[in-house]
């Protein structure tokens, strides 16, 4: 039985099924979630659909109910972040931050407007194109910020006049149930309806004919299945994937200055971002510097349980990503790279690896090929920039990448060369909720955030009004 219930029509849902859920800072189960069965998704399925219609009708009623998604979540925050901190694995004051960001995205989003544009209104027309909702969006989400990329799809589908079947990761179900549970007050039943349970839930949500629009945020591999699968309905579809990011630190950088922000900027969250650094290019003149400021910040960090005081990193989430980033090290180590710091899991149960810088490793190598999506990052060397540029573009990969320079001038320049949906300059991750979000080849097709963002939950409508 689990102490977590789904959101199905506004009630309260428990099932005959249950599957675990590990915390990864013990790598044992700690509690049971509900294993949605195909009937029960039927019935999210037809109490959305019954939902959509009076929902659609009033913009204005649907930006106060965000607000009050946002106050619900900040009301119960001390509730929701150990819940978050237990099965995603991340320290606990950073489970709050991605709760209030929850809560900010709620708050934002009820501020923006659905354009109506007027493009002939005369003595015997007005022509004007609209935006209409889809109807129903399944919404199916990863791991590593389970609340705050469940909202990013949630509060613009919602301002659409969509509803909305949520389905949260198999690792990191109970926060999104959780999140569920809070906001039944604010929505009315049926609007939001959020199911739990294994990856085949997921295929059953992307193949149902009452969903007229998935978004979807994971793997590239995954996103091509939940995009073969959609196809043959015509689903409309928001994917945002992987990401293999590379950062370039130009010759002029000083290396003190920058080296905390690059840390960070691969190291959040251990690295389980999908735009954080994954290859980091340095010239190699200052690249002996460079090495050496990141390598004091790696070794002054603390890895812990999320839920201890003094936690700045915690585990990996679960058994197949740890598993994932030994092979990837390993594999750098078999072909010549240096293990500046780390480079070994930290054992006392858990999925815990610390920050590990390597060298000496080039195109090829596993490492930097592919992404890690953990707390490993390559640090390569470079002489030329447009070889540098050459090879961050090198990959099928586009989700975002960054330049660091002491010209912001000369950075943006080179930034505007790579081919990446979000270019930062001098910062890595800066992500707002006011611009668009997402990636080039590989790395997904649409975007999340900002108006472009809420558009992308709607289709166009063509009104052409005959005033005589």
């Amino acid at each position: 039985m689990s102490d977590y219930t789904m959101t199905i029509g506004g009630q309260a849902v428990t099932s005959d099924g249950t599957f675990g859920v590990v915390n990864p800072a013990t790598g044992q189960v700690f509690a049971q979630a509900p294993e949605c069965s195909r009937a029960q998704l039927d019935v999210a399925m037809d109490a959305a659909v019954r939902a959509f219609r009076p929902w659609s009708r009033d913009v204005g009623r649907r930006k106060q109910a965000l607000l009050a998604c946002a106050e619900a979540i900040k009301a119960r925050l001390g509730e929701l972040a150990p819940v978050l901190t237990q099965e995603q694995g991340k320290p606990l004051a950073k489970a709050s931050e991605e709760l209030i960001g929850a809560a900010v995205w709620f708050q934002y989003t009820a501020s923006l407007d659905l354009p109506v544009e007027v493009l002939q209104d005369d003595d015997k027309v007005r022509l004007e194109v609209r935006r209409r909702p889809y109807g129903v969006v399944g919404a199916i989400t990863p791991w590593n910020f389970p609340v705050l990329l469940a909202v990013w799809k949630i509060a613009p589908a919602l301002l659409a006049g969509n509803t909305v079947v949520v389905k949260p990761s198999p690792y990191t179900p109970l926060s999104t149930l959780a999140l569920g549970e809070v906001l039944r007050e604010a929505l009315p039943p049926g609007v939001l309806n959020v199911v739990s349970g294994s990856d085949q839930l997921g295929a059953w949500i992307t193949s149902h004919p009452a969903v007229r629009k998935i978004s979807f945020t994971g793997s590239v591999a995954t996103g091509k299945k939940v995009a073969a699968a959609a196809a043959p309905d015509l689903k409309r579809m928001t994917l945002e994937l992987g990401g293999n990011d590379a950062a370039i630190v130009l010759d002029d950088a000083d290396p003190r200055q920058v080296a905390e922000k690059l840390f960070w900027g691969a190291f959040s969250n251990t690295g389980q971002i999908c735009s954080a650094i994954k290859r980091l290019y340095v010239h190699e003149r200052i690249a002996p510097a460079v090495i050496d400021a990141l390598a004091g910040v790696a070794r002054g960090v603390t890895v812990g349980d999320g839920m201890q005081p003094g936690s700045q990193l915690g585990p990996l989430n679960n058994a197949p990503q740890f598993e994932r980033v030994i092979e990837l090290v390993d594999d750098a180590k078999n072909a010549g790279g240096k293990i500046v710091t780390g480079g070994a899991p930290l054992g006392g149960g858990g999925y815990f690896y610390p920050p590990t810088l390597v060298t000496d490793v080039a195109e090829g190598v596993r490492l930097v090929d592919e992404e890690q999506f953990g707390p490993a990052l390559p640090i390569l060397t470079y002489r030329d920039v447009d070889d540098a540029v050459e090879r961050a573009n090198g990959t099928m990969f586009g989700l975002s990448g960054s330049v660091w320079s002491a010209s912001p001038e000369r950075a943006a320049e080179v930034a505007g060369q790579l081919e990446c949906g979000t270019a930062w300059v001098n910062q890595h991750l800066a992500i707002v909720p006011n611009a668009p979000f997402g990636g080039a080849k590989w790395s997904g097709i649409g975007v999340e955030n900002g108006p472009w963002g809420l558009l992308g939950f709607t289709e166009l409508q063509t009104v052409n009004i005959a005033k005589a």
